[in-house]
């Protein structure tokens, strides 16, 4: 994927009305504040313009287009999402922190959870996480088509979890009650005859909105361990037979 950014020698660093000077950083850290403020519309540049107190076009020497402004923003909370994480020498604890903060991190920022699952921004958190993520998976022993294969799973699972999370927690009042009187009342009434097995399990049902994610981390997890060890396992047949 080419990047959208514009090369630095096409930059111009003309002070604003405000009398700053742009920058890709300054121009980020707007266009989050601008997503994310309570009741605003569609992202534009004529918007970021304003925010930033200057001539829109003033963006597209840093930026190609407002996509790619969105890209940067969703790399910029990739990076900020990872601070600080170090992977640890069991594997599956320091994948399991990498799923957590990245889970975490889009619920912060549930405007922008679409974006951050669907897309690939190419920016230099996003490489990071990547180069990182995989690195986990080569020192816990698995090839590296593997490694590739098990970590496209894992950020896609974690990503798409969390985008759903996302929308969750952006339902309303009315709606989270919604969600709770109709585990209760509908599907915690179903006629036994009809539904036997939804009615024998009507007491563990949800009480409301939930997430699956740990659940879910858990068992990609697990077979993931259970994958390495059968591996290792082989490994050592074919050692032994040489």
């Amino acid at each position: 994927m080419e990047s959208q950014r514009i090369p630095v020698g096409r930059k111009r660093r003309r002070p604003t009305r405000a009398g700053t000077v742009l920058s890709e950083e300054r121009i980020v850290t707007a266009a989050l504040e601008l997503v994310e403020a309570p009741g605003t519309s569609a992202f534009t540049v004529r918007r970021l313009g304003e925010a930033l107190e200057c001539d829109p076009s003033a963006v597209y020497r840093y930026f190609a287009n407002t996509d790619a402004v969105l890209l940067a923003v969703a790399d910029r909370l990739i990076g900020d999402s990872l601070e600080g994480f170090t992977p640890q020498d069991d594997w599956v604890a320091s994948l399991r922190d990498f799923a957590v903060r990245v889970h975490r991190s889009v619920l912060r920022h549930p405007r922008l959870a679409t974006i951050r699952a669907a897309r690939v921004t190419a920016g230099p958190a996003e490489r990071r996480a990547v180069d990182t993520g995989i690195g986990i998976l080569l020192g816990a022993g698995f090839a590296p088509p593997e490694a590739v294969r098990l970590y496209l799973a894992f950020i896609d699972t974690v990503l798409a979890h969390a985008a759903l999370d996302a929308q969750v927690c952006d339902l309303t009042d009315a709606q989270r009650a919604q969600e709770s009187t109709v585990w209760k009342n509908v599907y915690g009434e179903l006629p036994e005859d009809a539904y036997p097995h939804v009615r024998a399990v009507r007491e563990h049902l949800p009480d409301g909105p939930h997430s699956a994610f740990p659940d879910t981390l858990d068992l990609l997890l697990a077979q993931f361990a259970a994958r390495q060890a059968r591996e290792g396992t082989d490994d050592s047949v074919r050692a032994q037979r040489r």
